[in-house]
């Protein structure tokens, strides 16, 4: 039976009338226009000035180098695994199956907050660390937290200006520097986070410092409570300040080699302690710190014992999205979540998608060694 005809229950099929035939093509037609002004909108091509993931990852990608087949942005870091020790003093204030007494298994990453993985460590004002707990049942909790007291802007629109700002100019293969000057100087919310860069010491590597949430959390109890709170992961260590200079003249990695070195005399330790809001904080703006009279709770303690280069680390193919709770933790109505996530998500598809531009270094390796040896043979 052709497709341009129908049944007639009291006969042989009936061809449709020109009128029904373009009737349909109508309804099939504004369907495909439907489809396709809905991916134009989710492009950004009806709004061109709508912010949209794909925007936020080329800026990100321009500021950077375009570093195919890694992240864009916290581009250059290391994976490193261990343990989450909760003490139970966490299922006070969530039902997370991750706060009650017990140990949970971590993969988690160090890294500096730029573009280009070949960076120098020196260049890395900001450091981070990202986690990934799992809990008996499935349930993930993963979190990025940098070791700034305060996020440099509030909202995504904000966060995309001043990626644009320190976009690499091709003439100099460097950022503008008055663009910067001219971002700060129109976003007030931003000066304690440049005051804390220009004026914090700087140290020669990533255990002796903490690291905190600045995005605000809901911690919800077993009986439906909710807590609004930020949290960290404390340095056990006595910070070793050093002079900028001094780190300039350490070398590309010294971060890395440094963290390496001491795991090699046995295990790093942080404290992970919830900082509890009180009636005022703001939930939604993470560049005000919240005041240091604050409640803190310890809830136990991250245990890391091994460190491992990502090209070949767990951690590589992981992305570190803070929206991914377990039950027990909620988001709060900080506009940057949702942002990052989404922003994250297009980070990773690039990349998977760049695979064979960031091999794997045991494959590479392999790969190495079989060219070798096809040279020797004359092959």
């Amino acid at each position: 039976m052709t497709n341009d005809r129908r049944m007639n229950a009291d006969g042989p099929p009936r061809a449709l009338s020109i009128k029904a035939a373009l009737g349909r093509l109508a309804v099939i037609g504004a369907i495909m226009l439907g489809v396709a002004a809905l991916f134009a909108y989710t492009g950004g091509w009806l709004s061109p000035h709508r912010l949209t993931p794909d925007r936020m990852v080329a800026a990100l990608s321009d500021r950077g180098g375009d570093p195919l087949g890694h992240r864009r942005n916290h581009a250059k870091g290391t994976c490193f695994t261990g343990t989450f020790e909760a003490n139970g003093r966490g299922a006070r204030y969530s039902s997370a199956p991750m706060f009650a007494a017990g140990a949970y298994p971590v993969i988690r990453r160090f890294a500096i907050a730029v573009g280009d993985r070949d960076a120098a460590d020196a260049v890395g004002r900001v450091q981070s660390m990202a986690i990934r707990v799992v809990a008996p049942d499935g349930q993930e909790w993963r979190s990025g937290m940098n070791n700034s007291p305060v996020f440099v802007v509030a909202t995504p629109r904000a966060f995309y200006e001043l990626t644009v700002a320190q976009g690499i100019d091709p003439a100099t293969s460097k950022a503008n520097p008055a663009a910067i000057d001219r971002f700060f100087a129109t976003h007030p919310e931003s000066q304690p986070f440049a005051e804390w860069a220009k004026t914090a010491p700087w140290t020669a590597s990533w255990t002796d410092q903490t690291y905190n949430s600045l995005n605000a959390f809901w911690l919800v109890d077993a009986g439906g409570t909710s807590r609004l709170v930020r949290w960290s992961m404390q340095t056990t260590l006595t910070p070793a300040f050093v002079a900028h200079d001094e780190l300039v003249k350490r070398g590309t990695d010294f971060l890395e080699q440094d963290l390496k070195r001491r795991l090699a005399q046995g295990p790093l330790y942080w404290r992970f302690v919830i900082a509890l809001a009180k009636p005022g904080d703001r939930s939604n703006d993470a560049t005000k710190a919240w005041p240091a009279d604050r409640e803190r709770v310890d809830l136990g303690k991250l245990v890391v014992v091994q460190a491992q280069d990502e090209a070949d680390g767990p951690c590589r193919d992981y992305n570190y999205d803070p929206t991914i709770l377990p039950t027990g933790i909620r988001l709060s109505d900080d506009p940057l979540l949702a942002a990052r996530s989404s922003s994250y998500a297009k980070s990773f598809d690039l990349r998977a998608a760049e695979a064979a531009d960031y091999p794997r270094a045991a494959k590479a390796a392999g790969d190495k060694a079989a060219g070798d040896k096809a040279a020797g043979d004359g092959r």
